[in-house]
């Protein structure tokens, strides 16, 4: 457990701004044992994980493994201090020179306090951090997604996302593990037509295969669902997203939403869009405008006793420039009485 935590921490990390390497020390307690290593920070480089520190790590944190769990894990009011220790090597290597370099090892080890940490970075900041497309790039996606995930940030959520970003096997995952980040407690799955599954971590699991294969999507909902979060982030194919709409948004948890991005493709024929002012049916807006109907239902008297799975569940609609999120819970409001009607 000791390496996975100690991978997590690596992993939340913000970028190191040290010059100098600073291995910051990183002991684990329990049941009267003590593990420890180091995490090794220096500016444009990963942060690593050493399991046998250096001598001469000039800093220590010492913490429980409860309470290492508790702040990476627990809840937001975990981990606001009074857990840890920390401690000063009495006499490092080099110690004449330490005041010169102890702006680098205050600003590695600010780093490590940062990860852990139970304060949610700016999504817009973790997507330039991983390389993520939804901020400061082709979209301006992460504010509406951090007003509509902010409730479920702190909780144990499972999230889908299909697309997973770059053309070749290698590239991608930026958002994945964008999410992943945000969403501390979550367990985060990537779905991409291209093997990308070398790309799967701990807490990140890469699938492989067809968004518009209703079996496909039916078997990752049985083995890694149901899901609180859906995002077609995909082929942007109109088709496709009707049928990954069609097929996952039923097996969505209640209190879940299920996003689709660059509705754009609306418009756009080779996409199988609709080459004129107003999107078809058949368009990724044509289907919002249809669940705009289904979550008015109930006004409609022919329709009232029709209810598809779609129809009874869907519970707001919200939409943006290129981008929608609904809803999922119980559609079960009444229409007014037909006796208020009379006369009118």
């Amino acid at each position: 457990m000791a390496g996975v935590l100690l991978a997590e921490v690596a992993f939340r990390c913000p970028p190191p701004v040290n010059t100098l390497p600073v291995h910051v020390g990183l002991d684990l307690e329990h049941d009267g044992a003590v593990r420890r290593s180091a995490l090794r920070l220096v500016r444009d480089e990963p942060v690593t994980v050493h399991p046998r520190p250096q001598e001469g790590t000039p800093t220590l944190l010492r913490f429980s493994l409860a309470d290492l769990v508790r702040r990476l894990f627990g809840p937001e009011e975990a981990g606001q201090g009074g857990d840890f220790h920390n401690e000063f090597l009495p006499q490092p290597p080099g110690a004449e020179n330490m005041m010169e370099t102890w702006s680098a090892v205050s600003h590695a080890t600010h780093t490590v306090m940062t990860a852990l940490s139970t304060l949610t970075p700016d999504l817009g900041e973790l997507a330039v951090r991983y390389g993520s497309d939804k901020w400061a790039s082709f979209h301006w996606y992460t504010p509406h997604y951090d007003h509509h995930f902010r409730p479920l940030r702190n909780t144990p959520v499972r999230v889908l996302e299909i697309g997973v970003g770059g053309y070749e096997e290698y590239d991608g995952g930026g958002s994945l593990k964008m999410w992943k980040r945000y969403f501390r407690r979550g367990l985060i799955h990537g779905l991409d037509i291209v093997d990308k599954t070398r790309l799967s971590e701990p807490r990140l699991t890469v699938l492989t295969g067809d968004q518009n294969d209703p079996e496909t999507l039916e078997r990752i909902v049985r083995e890694h669902g149901p899901f609180d979060v859906v995002i077609d982030d995909g082929s942007h194919v109109n088709q496709h997203v009707h049928t990954s709409f069609r097929t996952l948004f039923p097996h969505l948890r209640s209190g879940g939403l299920y996003v689709i991005e660059d509705l754009q493709t609306s418009y756009w024929p080779e996409f199988g869009g609709t080459d004129g002012p107003n999107a078809a049916p058949d368009t990724s807006l044509g289907l919002v405008k249809q669940l705009l109907d289904d979550l008015h239902h109930q006004e409609r008297p022919k329709d009232r006793d029709t209810a598809d799975a779609t129809r009874s569940t869907v519970t707001g609609v919200h939409v943006y420039h290129n981008i929608a999120f609904v809803t999922k819970g119980v559609n079960g409001e009444a229409p007014l009485p037909d006796w208020m009607l009379q006369g009118h």
